[in-house]
């Protein structure tokens, strides 16, 4: 199928990503929040992260005048009425996703593939909050979106495989790197990383070392960009916390047990960098 408008439902750190790459991809995407001040705030970043790239000579004026002409904002959900592709980048919570989607399919026209951007719930549940389970699929970006190539396309049970290619077309236009994924827990890369980082935090908790000394160990010894705890501070504590839970229900194995000092550390508020506070201080 072609995809010629698209929607990016959610204008947080990760929505605002997503309606980024897909307007600098030519594409004419929608950017959607419920609150009108956390929409301003996102289109108002994507346009700062334009500017410094026309500064920075990796964009020139004319492609950035470009790219922000294929980018709108709305309040209204309904303006998805005649949208090919709905992105959903809001909270991490499946009462919240399921009613999005049965809202999206209400208002969608009956070809659009409605994608959700979740980390770890099963997209399979999802699709059946739906009465179009083969044309729900997950679209999984990394974190800053513009700079990072990976996208795991995770196919729920009922995906069909016109959805997924369309998908993989998709991800490839934008010019990242997809890789399909089966609905598991956690997917590939939160039920790689987020044991890694739950461990980190109990050779803490367990006193074996200081956060530096075990960020220390990762990133000249296994050469990792950054450490384990750094890398739990800028996700949010509370995240990586939520994750481990989904992994550890979705499983049943106590290897998925989330680490008591992290359960701590959210219950006093730490959450990492956008708290002020984690297992480094940013204040």
């Amino acid at each position: 199928m072609t995809i010629n408008q698209v929607m990016v439902i959610g204008a947080g750190q990760m929505g605002a990503g997503i309606a980024q790459v897909f307007a600098q991809s030519g594409l004419n995407v929608k950017l959607n929040d419920l609150q009108q001040e956390a929409l301003d705030k996102g289109l108002n970043g994507i346009e700062k992260r334009f500017n410094r790239a026309v500064e920075k000579g990796k964009m020139s004026e004319e492609e950035k005048q470009t790219a922000l002409g294929h980018l709108s904002g709305t309040t209204n959900l309904k303006d998805a009425s005649d949208c090919d592709l709905v992105i959903e980048a809001v909270v991490e919570n499946m009462d919240i996703k399921t009613k999005v989607f049965k809202s999206l399919d209400e208002i969608t026209p009956g070809h659009a593939i409605l994608a959700t951007n979740t980390s770890s719930l099963p997209i399979t549940e999802i699709a059946a909050a739906t009465e179009r389970p083969s044309q729900v699929i997950g679209m999984h970006f990394m974190n800053p979106v513009p700079v990072m190539k990976l996208v795991e396309i995770i196919r729920a049970i009922q995906t069909s495989d016109e959805t997924f290619q369309a998908i993989e077309d998709m991800a490839k236009k934008l010019n990242k790197s997809p890789v399909e994924v089966e609905d598991f827990p956690g997917f590939v890369s939160n039920r790689i990383l987020m044991p890694m980082i739950n461990e980190a935090i109990y050779t803490v908790h367990e006193g074996v070392a200081s956060p530096e000394d075990v960020d220390t160990v990762m990133k000249l010894g296994m050469n990792h960009p950054m450490g384990p705890l750094t890398l739990a501070d800028f996700i949010g504590l509370d995240t990586c916390l939520y994750i481990m839970e989904v992994l550890y229900e979705g499983f049943g194995d106590s290897k998925y047990r989330p680490c008591p000092l992290l359960r701590k550390y959210v219950k006093a508020g730490w959450l990492g960098k956008k708290s002020g506070r984690g297992f480094y201080s940013y204040e």
